[in-house]
């Protein structure tokens, strides 16, 4: 299992636009071969925002990044960052 977490800062006006676009495309997100679940979170103070997404493997969740879901999702996100994105896939180890 690999959770992939997505780090994105959007200045204050484009915040709610970035919501609107990941309620409409999480149930495509999470029917995608090999998601489990996918999850929005913000941090408590400024427009830092995570997406939590597990994934059945390292294959799946590239398979995905190569599709034309993720490809139109991610520009249109990336037209609203304040600042790069970093991402970081994980595994659990304790």
């Amino acid at each position: 299992m690999i959770t992939r977490i997505v780090k994105m800062v959007f200045p204050k006006e484009n915040e709610q636009d970035f919501r609107s676009l990941f309620s409409a495309v999480k149930p495509k997100i999470e029917a995608f071969p090999g998601c489990h679940s996918v999850k929005l979170m913000r941090g408590v103070q400024g427009e830092t925002f995570f997406t939590i997404s597990e994934w059945e493997s390292e294959d799946q969740l590239n398979n995905y990044r190569s599709s034309s879901l993720f490809k139109g999702t991610w520009a249109k996100t990336k037209a609203m960052f304040a600042e790069r994105a970093q991402a970081w896939s994980t595994v659990y180890c304790g």
